[in-house]
């Protein structure tokens, strides 16, 4: 690849050779190009052999390695990895190869990382991201156990947590709507989960995105809970925004794994972030650090920068 200071870009490269076959001496037009005339021969011999093709860029790597590890060896080198999750110094005395060749061999395939694949499979996980904003929402629930006045067991410990069943309190569900593209978040404390409920925060969490600039939603990804799969407002929701429907795979939750990666961070970041005197410190909490989510805070699929800054005229955007 031509680096930003590079004499000859591949038009630079196309005009040399017009020059030269328009009957100017080789010496002449590398001078005036500032090149050296073996450079000038090179890239006049690549494209009398290859045409057009010949003035683009192409990898140094040698065209055959004969010491190359055969083929056959590294599909087993790959099955060790996906089937048993095995480690180079493991895979390597098992096939009679050194450590560092199977390492080389799963980067080769992008099998050296364990957190690439999927632990049931054993298969890469495929990951993905939408081209524009709206374009797929995905939609989950999480749920928690709400917090009795005076704290819970995280002020005073297991010890003094009351063991009598009649006094629980039950649950919050945590309904989250997560922009594939931009990652931008949105989440409510809601009683249940049942259609209705879902059907109004996809509601709400679409006015929302569309004060930030997410104007449509095209599809939305959940997964296959009744009030999704069945529920007659969750339906009735997704025409009047002009979506469609789209569920995740029984028993992957990876095909939703930006709705379940924002579920850790929210526990990490707000629900466990410190202990709260109540049920409604926490849920007043909410707010904020969905601010600090979306604006501030860095997320490292978009390199570092907050989900806020990949939509175009977010209102408040550096707010």
């Amino acid at each position: 690849m031509s680096h930003r200071n590079a004499r000859l870009t591949v038009y630079a490269r196309r005009l040399l050779v017009q020059r030269v076959l328009a009957g100017r001496p080789v010496a002449h037009v590398a001078a005036e190009m500032g090149i050296s005339r073996p450079t000038a021969y090179k890239w006049i011999r690549r494209w009398r052999a290859e045409g057009e093709a010949g003035l683009h860029d192409r990898p140094s790597r040698a065209h055959t390695i004969p010491h190359r590890t055969p083929a056959e060896v590294e599909a087993e080198v790959c099955r060790l990895r996906t089937s048993r999750k095995l480690g180079p110094a493991r895979i390597g005395p098992i096939l009679g190869l050194a450590a560092s060749t199977v390492h080389r061999i799963l980067t080769r395939h992008g099998l050296h990382r364990l957190a690439w694949l999927d632990r049931p499979t054993g298969q890469p996980i495929r990951r993905y991201e939408r081209d524009q904003p709206g374009e797929l929402v995905h939609v989950d629930v999480k749920k928690l156990g709400r917090i009795p006045t005076g704290g819970g067991w995280r002020i005073h410990g297991r010890d003094q947590r009351s063991h009598d069943r009649s006094r629980t309190i039950g649950f919050d569900y945590i309904h989250s709507a997560i922009d594939d593209y931009s990652r931008l978040a949105y989440s409510e404390v809601l009683p249940d989960e049942k259609a209705t409920t879902c059907a109004a925060f996809l509601r709400r969490a679409a006015a929302h995105f569309a004060g930030l600039g997410i104007t449509r939603i095209q599809r939305v990804l959940t997964d296959n809970a009744l009030a999704y799969r069945r529920g007659t407002a969750w339906r009735q929701a997704l025409a009047e925004l002009g979506a469609t429907a789209k569920h995740t795979r029984p028993y992957r939750p990876q095909t939703n794994g930006k709705a379940e990666r924002f579920n850790r961070t929210l526990l990490d970041e707000w629900a466990y972030a410190r202990p709260y005197a109540s049920n409604d410190e926490r849920t007043i909490a909410l707010p904020d650090f969905l601010h600090t989510y979306n604006h501030h805070r860095g997320h490292t699929a978009l390199g570092g920068h907050p989900p806020i800054t990949r939509v175009n005229n977010a209102a408040g955007q550096y707010s």
